[in-house]
């Protein structure tokens, strides 16, 4: 099933290229129904899913030789930490493709595009060969590339080659890291569950240090961590909104989930070594990222920087779910955090950045400045807004609340001065998107903006469905935390 959930999407996006004179509207539907498939077979397996206490570690799991002579094979499973980050990344992929987007009369490639991004993004999270994981990690950068440069706006193809070459760099130091880790364990193996139970690298101080440390570089790019995350701003400022909605609600979280993945499960020993250190860089990230987006004039580029903000959120997390100090109660409330700070920003931002293709659809405009009183003329738009900035700065009722309260609590069990350091952060995001709010939808409304169109139907059903699933999060979370605890307790335990 879990095969299908990212061949399916693949094979459409073949399909749809050589969809032979289909219009826009047709190309589109088409598009919607296959990436309808993933998320109902992902929605399969969560119904199915174990969450008992007996229950294995990875379920789903299928085998198929691939390069033998390497110990190479189509692994693929899923356990809580890898379903919850898949549903979320299959639900948002469904609505950025739903939403209305500006194809420039390219519509079969602008959704083939996408429907193969959704199949990679989909193999990274459920692969268990650390050789196909990178495949898929890298064939990401490849479908995110093409969607920034061909159908992003002003300086989109300067933006999508920072993107890739930025993030490729990254990609490599994975590999080697990869490369280390698969090396060190004796007999070469690239099957996640083998070195999770090897632990290779174990007492090598030096070489599991520089291991590690590819492992951090590349994925706090992806992240992305201060002061690797140049390269954020100016591709979402340049991307449609659809896809600024995928890159921050799915690729980004390619490196918190890689973390957890490997270092964190393959190499506790010296994960724990160094989990103060990348503490502190998560906390410099959430300091660094919410006052940059603070001094923001452009409307995505402050959305753009609080991801760097809140990716720094879920990194606390998971060093403090690493530390050798505190409780396994502590760590554990701190790993399940950052997982649910992965699905709540992915649902949350995702929606943001659908808001702000509303506004470029409109006016072609993003600075702040040259908005104001739209809640007289587009009180859907205000409303769905509202939510999401207050879901974001982490109200009570929301999904951010829940994944920052977890991870606060944990953090303060190991690294206390960390998490009062952090809490900083919550304040300063709450002062940007309050500031925010009322730039663009109260006081004086420019007479210009008198005619600003309110959310169409087929803007409100894909934007609603996310914020109905924060909502939801927020007030019941216990179905989410049911499965992500089922993961992350088996981590802590084993450390």
């Amino acid at each position: 099933m879990l095969t299908l959930a990212i061949l399916v999407p693949l094979l459409g996006a073949f399909a749809l290229l050589f969809l032979p004179n289909a219009s826009e509207q047709t190309t589109r539907r088409i598009a919607i129904g296959v990436a309808a498939v993933p998320l109902v077979l992902l929605l399969i397996v969560w119904a199915r899913f174990d969450t008992g206490a007996g229950a294995a570690a990875f379920q789903q799991v299928a085998t198929v030789p691939w390069i033998p002579s390497l110990g190479v094979a189509w692994r693929v499973g899923i356990d809580g930490i890898a379903l919850a980050i898949s549903a979320m990344s299959a639900v948002l992929f469904l609505a950025a493709i739903a939403w209305p987007a500006e194809t420039k009369q390219r519509a079969r490639a602008y959704y083939a595009w996408f429907l193969f991004l959704e199949a990679v993004s989909l193999g990274v999270f459920m692969a268990l060969d650390l050789l196909l994981f990178y495949v898929f990690f890298d064939l990401s950068l490849v479908g995110m590339y093409f969607l920034i440069g061909r159908w992003g706006h002003d300086d989109a193809p300067r933006a999508a080659l920072k993107f890739f070459v930025y993030t490729f760099a990254g990609s490599l130091a994975i590999l080697l890291a990869i490369l280390g880790l698969s090396l060190g364990s004796g007999s070469l193996t690239f099957d996640m569950r083998e070195l999770i139970a090897r632990q290779p690298l174990a007492g090598m101080d030096v070489r599991s240090a520089l291991v590690l440390l590819g492992f951090v570089f590349g994925f706090g790019i992806k992240t992305p961590l201060f002061p690797l995350h140049t390269w954020l701003p100016p591709a979402h400022v340049n991307a449609p909104g659809p896809v600024s909605a995928i890159l921050a609600g799915v690729l980004l979280k390619m490196g918190v989930y890689g973390l957890i993945r490997i270092p964190f499960s393959m190499m506790s020993a010296t994960f724990a070594r160094y989990a103060l250190p990348l503490g502190i860089l998560a906390v410099i990230s959430i300091l660094w990222g919410s006052l940059v987006a603070l001094g923001q004039q452009d409307l995505k580029r402050r959305i753009a920087y609080t991801s760097v903000n809140h990716m720094g959120y879920a990194v606390l997390g998971v060093a403090a779910a690493g530390a050798v100090a505190g409780s396994d109660a502590g760590r554990l409330l701190a790993l399940t955090g950052a997982v649910v700070e992965m699905v709540a920003h992915g649902l949350i931002t995702g929606a943001l950045f659908l808001i702000t293709a509303v506004f470029w659809q409109r006016a072609r405009e993003y600075d702040m400045d040259a908005y104001g009183g739209l809640a007289q003329v587009a009180p859907r738009l205000t409303a769905a807004a509202t939510v999401a900035a207050f879901a974001s700065l982490g109200l009570p009722g929301l999904a951010g609340f829940v994944a920052e309260f977890q991870i606060f609590a944990g953090t303060f069990a190991s690294y206390p001065w960390l998490a009062a350091i952090g809490l900083l952060g919550i304040l300063i995001t709450a002062a940007l998107f309050l500031q925010m709010l009322q730039r663009l939808f109260f006081g004086a409304m420019p007479a210009r903006w008198a005619d600003f169109a309110d959310l169409r139907v087929r803007e409100l059903v894909p934007l609603g469905a996310l914020l109905l699933l924060v909502v939801a999060i927020g007030v019941y979370p216990h179905e989410l935390l049911a499965v992500i605890d089922s993961a992350t307790a088996t981590l802590v335990r084993s450390r």
